[in-house]
Parts: structure tokens; C-alpha cells; sequence
């Protein structure tokens, strides 16, 4: 349910009786939203959560592909033992095998004691190989070994280990590309493909952006001691209409921002100086003209060529209407009237004429 708005803002907190997902919130503590791409995702979390079997969590980054992996877990019948997590892209490649399966002491230099890898830490409950696609070729086969024998030897070590395990893998990378171009073993991707769910990103989910800025509100007034009472609806259109390529990350990043940066209880829009630190310096646009125009093109893509209304290109630019429509006039930005402004293609559907800009939207 949407909040009421008054005199043009929005209250920062739900009232007490709101919810996210009615009875399923204990269940998916963490996961806001109910837009129709979430709900899908979680109707297959609820499908695998209760058994055993191996899932491929993937999407964009940003996208809270973890959340959804520990919802796993919460419903699965290993939910009182242990969830471990290991980011694989975020250890050295040589160090990565004595993560996942332990060594013994010296089994390498700087091995002093003996150790367990994650796999081990792991047994009889959930591990979780986010960035699963960063694994190195030379070590998938012991990987794949584990999955498929649920065994496996420390480094350093010819004892076998056996385990009781169940994987929940993430990744960004399109696997099934990687397989076919020998970047990943094919029989690997086959054992973790086992049930794929797929998380969109924010910017096919906008229906839950309010509940999200809501949400990030909350946490950081209360993390901060401050006391945030409205988010000004222009605020809250330009957090619905961005494309946020960074996803939920990207929000909750810039909502914090914005809570450091409130005053007098009000929420301010981070995203008019965000756009003016990243958009504005452009290598093949040197002049402030063709910024300008720029600018304005990004912003129209973002929002699909509507200028209007409360989530157009003009709120977002913090213009009036009337104001962009003369700009692009000005700078010669114009739309073909083959087809409406909502249906453009990136490169043929809002174009800059050549007196402005050397090139058309890239």
C-alpha cells in the first residue's frame, strides 16, 4: 500500500499497521518489496527453500542475490545449523582452495596449524559461493568433485573428508556463455544449475522503490540518532524514475548519504549533485553545451523520453517543464515522429542534432 502524501511530501516512516509481505515477513526478514518480480522470486525461494537441492542464485550486482540466498536457508530443513558464506571473487586465486577445503599445517608456506575450510564449517547446513563464476579452471574439478561426492581432501592432506552440505551459489556472469567459452567446466555449470532463480534488477522492480527509500530511512535515522519526517515527493519521483545501475546497493548507498546530509527533518535529493559529479564529465563532450545536452538525454532515457508529470525528465533535472522543453529546443534535442517518445531504441530515438553534439545518444 502506498503512503499518503501531504502538501507535496511524503511521510518518512509507514504507519504502524503497514507490511511488506503479510504472514511471509518473519520468514523474509530483510527483503523489502512486493512488486511482481520480487514476488516471483520469492514464490520459487518458498518452491526450493524445503529441500536439499543445489541453487543458482543470479542477477546483477546489487540486487541482493545474499538476501535471497539466506531466505534459503531460513526455510530449508537445515535452518538451525550454520549459513556460511565465502565471496569467491574476493580471495587471491592461491589462497581460494584452502578456503573452501582447509590444509594442513605446512602444507604451504605460512601454514602453522591446521585448518578447516569452509566446506567443513559448513556441514550439515548451508554454504553459500557468492561470485561462483570467479572461480579459477584449475580448481573446479575438486569442486565439482565435493558437489557431486559430498567429499573431499584438505590441501595437504590424502585423508577424505566426507560432508553433508547444501550449496546456494550467486553470480553476475551469464554461466552458460562462460561454459561454452571453456571459461567454465560445462559438468559444473550442470551441477549448479540445478534450480536458477533469477533476481531482477531495481530498475524492472521501480514498484518497490518507495517501500526500499522508506526502509533505508528508517535504518540510517535510527543508526545516526536523527529524525527524518518527509521526503519531499520530488525527491521520492526522482528515487522512482533513476535507472540506478547499481541496483538496491546503489540506493541504500545514497540514501545514507542523504540522511547524513538532512536538515530540519527533511529528506534532501542526493541524486541532483550524484548526476552532477557523474554525468557531466564526458571524454567525447568537451564543451559545457554539449554536458548540458548530455545530461539531458541520459535523463530522458532514464525515465523513457517522458518529461512531465511527476516522475519526468523535469522533476529529476529539478526544471520546470517548460524550462527542458526550451533547452532542448535550444540544444537541438528532438524525437522522430515515426514513433512515440516512450518506445525508443538506444541510438536511433532521442537524437542531438550535429550543431550540438558530435554523436547521437551513444
Amino acid at each position: 500500500m502506498k503512503n499518503k502524501t501531504v502538501g507535496g511530501v511524503v511521510p518518512a516512516f509507514p504507519s504502524s499497521g503497514s507490511r511488506t509481505r503479510g504472514s511471509r515477513d518473519s520468514q523474509f526478514e530483510r527483503i523489502v518489496g512486493n512488486s511482481a518480480g520480487l514476488e516471483t522470486v520469492l514464490k520459487q525461494v518458498e518452491r526450493v527453500g524445503p529441500t536439499h537441492s543445489t541453487v543458482l542464485i543470479q542477477g546483477e550486482t546489487g540486487t541482493g542475490k545474499e538476501l535471497i540466498a539466506q531466505a534459503v536457508h531460513n526455510i530449508s530443513p537445515r535452518c538451525n545449523r550454520r549459513f556460511v558464506k565465502i565471496n569467491c571473487a574476493a580471495i587471491p586465486i592461491d589462497l581460494l582452495e584452502s578456503e573452501l577445503f582447509g590444509h594442513e599445517r605446512g602444507a604451504f608456506t605460512g601454514a602453522i596449524a591446521q585448518r578447516a575450510g569452509r566446506f567443513e564449517v559448513a556441514h550439515q547446513g548451508t554454504l553459500f559461493l557468492d561470485e561462483v563464476g570467479d572461480i579459477p579452471l584449475a580448481l573446479q574439478p575438486k569442486l565439482l568433485r565435493v558437489l557431486q561426492e559430498q567429499e573431499f581432501e584438505r590441501l595437504g592432506s590424502d585423508q577424505t573428508h566426507k560432508v553433508d552440505v547444501r550449496i546456494i551459489a550467486a553470480t553476475h556472469r551469464n554461466l552458460a556463455e562462460m561454459a561454452a567459452r571453456n571459461e567454465l567446466r560445462s559438468d559444473l555449470y550442470y551441477r549448479l544449475n540445478v534450480f536458477p532463480i533469477s533476481v531482477p534488477p531495481l530498475r524492472e522492480r521501480r514498484g518497490d522503490i518507495r517501500q526500499l527509500v522508506l526502509h533505508f530511512v528508517a535504518v540510517f535515522a535510527r543508526r545516526m540518532g536523527k529524525h527524518i519526517e518527509l521526503i519531499p515527493e520530488p525527491t521520492m519521483n526522482a528515487f522512482i524514475a533513476y535507472h540506478w545501475p547499481g541496483n538496491v546497493r546503489e540506493l541504500q548507498n545514497l540514501i545514507e548519504r542523504a540522511v547524513i546530509e538532512s536538515d530540519n527533518g527533511v529528506l534532501p535529493n542526493p541524486l541532483s549533485t550524484f548526476h552532477a559529479n557523474t554525468k557531466s564529465v564526458i571524454a567525447s563532450r568537451n564543451t559545457l553545451r554539449d554536458r548540458e545536452a548530455a545530461l539531458i538525454l541520459e535523463t530522458l532515457r532514464a525515465t523513457g523520453g517522458i518529461i512531465g508529470g511527476p516522475q519526468g525528465a523535469a522533476v529529476l533535472l529539478g526544471l520546470k517543464r517548460t524550462t527542458l522543453v526550451y533547452k532542448m529546443k535550444r540544444l537541438g534535442i528532438f524525437r522522430p515522429q515515426q514513433r512515440p517518445m516512450g518506445e525508443f531504441d538506444e541510438g536511433s530515438e532521442l537524437t542531438i542534432e550535429a550543431s550540438a553534439s558530435h554523436a547521437a545518444v551513444e
